[in-house]
């Protein structure tokens, strides 16, 4: 099953990072986030990666060919030029890159990869948010559901912390909870090729074409996930991760085979 992601927008949001890179070539703990998310997928057995890009898009291929490039023990002999790798590669990925379009829209990118994406249930997601959502519970959902699409609902983190009370005494004070404040779209989509049908041009967008044709076509389904999950939108939502990767407790680098630990690297 291919994972496509899409990483091909402008992220001007985080202009005091996206000025430079492309938002999923944003670091958290040294890695782009792009690979966090990569990673969390492979941490469920899936491997085979479509990357949607445009917005400086040449600099997630770099990534991916010094990942080849550079990955493990080598022994370079100036005098030859010869280069001899002392172990083998841990990661076992395959990732396509393919160019989309500096303006095209998301469910336009997504048409653009539909001859990467094979002719079965393929995975989607953005390449700007991490969870811990159970992928091999998510893929079960959908199947059972029977829809062309389902996506991840989730409960977004208050973005302020709360006063507890005790009459007109502040008595202490409550931590960013994730509830409250409505169901959203998280990403971590699957989808049956059909959803090509709903894809019409470059313009089109997936979040407020595809989305909602396909829910008034009664064929979009939600798996409620009420577990992490955290977008990077602003510099304050990357201190946030940064944090949370730094402490040892990021939620999304644990997966049920433990692969994702195996692959982080130091």
């Amino acid at each position: 099953m291919h994972v496509a992601v899409l990483a091909g927008g402008q992220g001007t949001r985080l202009a005091e990072e996206t000025e430079i890179r492309p938002k999923p070539m944003v670091e958290i703990g040294g890695r782009p986030i792009l690979w966090h998310i990569l990673s969390h997928y492979a941490g469920f057995g899936l491997h085979d990666f479509v990357v949607a890009l445009g917005y400086k898009g040449d600099q997630i291929k770099r990534f991916f060919m010094d990942c080849v490039e550079l990955m493990g023990s080598m022994t370079v002999d100036l005098g030859s030029g010869r280069i001899d790798r002392a172990e083998a590669r841990a990661m076992d990925w395959r990732v396509h890159l393919v160019d989309t379009g500096a303006e095209t829209n998301t469910g336009g990118r997504v048409r653009r990869l539909r001859d990467w994406l094979g002719q079965g249930t393929f995975l989607l997601t953005y390449g700007d948010g991490v969870s811990d959502v159970d992928v091999d519970a998510l893929v079960a959902f959908h199947h059972r559901q029977r829809r062309v699409v389902t996506l991840t609902a989730v409960r977004p983190p208050a973005r302020y912390g709360g006063i507890c009370f005790d009459g007109n005494d502040v008595v202490g004070f409550s931590e960013k909870p994730q509830t409250g404040e409505g169901w959203i779209n998280g990403g971590f989509m699957v989808c049956e090729p059909a959803v090509f049908d709903y894809l019409d041009g470059d313009e089109t967008s997936l979040e407020y074409h595809v989305l909602e044709r396909l829910a008034a076509d009664g064929q979009l389904a939600a798996y409620r996930h009420l577990g992490f999950w955290q977008c990077m939108d602003t510099l304050r939502d990357k201190q946030l991760l940064e944090k949370l990767w730094q402490s040892g407790q990021a939620p999304w680098a644990v997966a049920p085979t433990g692969l994702a630990t195996r692959l982080r690297v130091a």
